[in-house]
């Protein structure tokens, strides 16, 4: 057996698992979420999940990796077969993601260059641009395949000479754009206004649905619940401090968070725009932004593509990652194998998905395959998956055993390992579930009470056919 790849630097390491955590939804889903969800007071609430629920959940997944050294679907196997069906289950969330996420990396790519071919020329026509592009059947396919090119050429060179370079460029690349146009944002008239909205708590808006939003945006936002901390955990060498490594990451990834809300609402507020939901936000509302800058304004919007373009590839670098390390782990291949098999069905899962959204493939209860995997990930699969890593951790694992782990063998100041211990095994569990049930609820709400239905019945199959895998 070939020995096992490790990380080759504390550095790449931190960088590579920060980029997997940064993503899409840092850039277009924390700022939409927190101007629905009244601003200041929604920040604030979900800080405070970053910082008890997120940093707890992916320490333990750090630790759950590392402990045998195996991805996803071994850390659990190796303890115990009937725990198979958590990693399964979390190779699956990766595998259904990758579905469609390179399909959005690609038209992050074409409107770098849509941008600075004249895009912003014409704002009023922005919208319809972005419509008609997605909605054509071959061009964004071709945009998908190239994007895919990259992750593919990152995750066949390995974890130390692929993997981690990438994020040692990718991630100080992704923070440098960000800073430079919250910059420009926050000179415009009238930013500070925006400045107040992120920022100044108005607690008179806080309801439960802001704090399930807070709760569902801290703990997605992480990366959690989807292997693909497991299975980097896996690769950390014995010696590594799992509690500042998982800090600082996380402290990392809210960073990005709160620069795309400064980069964004400061210059929504000078031009009176308000945030729209999902893709609208930055194919349609961004560049919008951006025309109203007028000279500057096409550099500063082909800054803020390239920027959604890395943050996007350091998460689906990570997202196939999972997938290959599982075909390696569990099924012998080596990695070239492994990276052309995964690719291969994920290219096959981004076409339906591409052409769903020009209303073309098969329908499943009115939805098309970039909705269906999104659902399925975002509302059931995710949640449920870090639901499953805390119980293990928590009540699978014994508490000295754990400890162990997290201090490596008590090398490690853990102050507070009494109380984290505390919200693994009690807490968090019942909050994941308040997460999942909230999902649930807001998919059936949707008209997507099926589909919700049907991910439910996916992770009860998982659980009793996984021991064969």
């Amino acid at each position: 057996m070939a020995k096992r790849e490790n990380w080759g630097s504390k550095l790449g390491f931190i960088m590579a698992a920060a980029g997997s955590a940064v993503g899409l939804g840092n850039i277009w889903k924390f700022p939409y979420t927190a101007g629905e969800n009244g601003g200041g007071a929604f920040v604030l609430i979900y800080l405070f999940f970053v910082v008890v629920i997120g940093f707890s959940v992916m320490l333990a997944e750090f630790a759950v990796g590392r402990r045998k050294q195996l991805a996803a679907v071994g850390a659990f196997k190796s303890e115990d077969r009937r725990w198979t069906f958590a990693g399964a289950l979390g190779v699956l969330s990766a595998l259904l993601i990758m579905g469609f996420y390179p399909v959005v990396g690609g038209w992050s790519l074409a409107y770098v260059g849509k941008v600075f071919t004249g895009l912003l020329s014409a704002p009023d026509a922005i919208g319809t641009t972005f419509d008609s592009f997605i909605t054509n059947p071959f061009v964004p396919l071709m945009w998908m395949v190239g994007y895919l090119v990259l992750n593919i050429m990152i995750v066949v060179k390995g974890i130390s000479t692929g993997i981690e370079k990438a994020g040692k460029v990718l991630m100080p690349l992704l923070f440098g754009i960000l800073i430079a146009i919250s910059i420009k944002g926050l000179t415009l008239p009238g930013a500070m206004a925006g400045m107040e909205f992120l920022f100044k708590p108005n607690f008179s808006v806080v309801n439960p649905s802001v704090v399930l939003a807070a709760l569902g945006q801290a703990f997605f936002s992480l990366s959690l619940g989807m292997g693909i901390m497991i299975t980097y955990g896996s690769y950390l060498p014995k010696h590594e401090n799992l509690v500042s490594n998982a800090a600082i990451v996380t402290v990392m990834d809210t960073a990005v968070a709160l620069l795309a809300g400064i980069a964004m609402f400061p210059a929504m507020f000078a031009f009176g725009i308000t945030p729209a939901q999902g893709p609208g936000l930055v194919f349609v509302v961004v560049p919008t932004i951006f025309a109203e800058m007028g000279g500057m304004g096409t550099v500063f919007a082909g800054l803020f593509f390239i920027a959604l373009s890395v943050a996007a590839l350091t998460s689906s670098v990570s997202l196939l990652e999972v997938v290959v390390a599982y075909l390696i782990d569990e099924k012998g291949f080596n990695r070239p194998k492994a990276v052309v098999t995964a690719s291969t069905v994920m290219v096959a899962l981004c076409v339906l998905a591409s052409l769903s959204l020009g209303d073309v493939g098969p329908k499943l209860f009115g939805k098309g395959a970039f909705d269906v995997f999104d659902l399925l990930t975002d509302k059931i699969f995710l949640a449920f998956g870090g639901f499953f890593v805390s119980i293990f951790a928590g009540w699978k694992l014994s508490k000295s055993d754990l400890k162990n782990e997290v201090t490596n063998g008590g090398s490690v100041k853990f102050a507070i390992f009494n109380v984290w211990y505390v919200l693994i095994k009690f807490i968090i569990p019942l909050t994941i579930l308040w997460v999942a049930y909230g999902g649930i609820k807001e998919g059936f709400e949707s008209g997507a009470g099926p589909i919700m239905i049907i991910g439910l019945v996916i992770i009860a199959i998982t659980g009793i056919f996984s021991r064969k895998l």
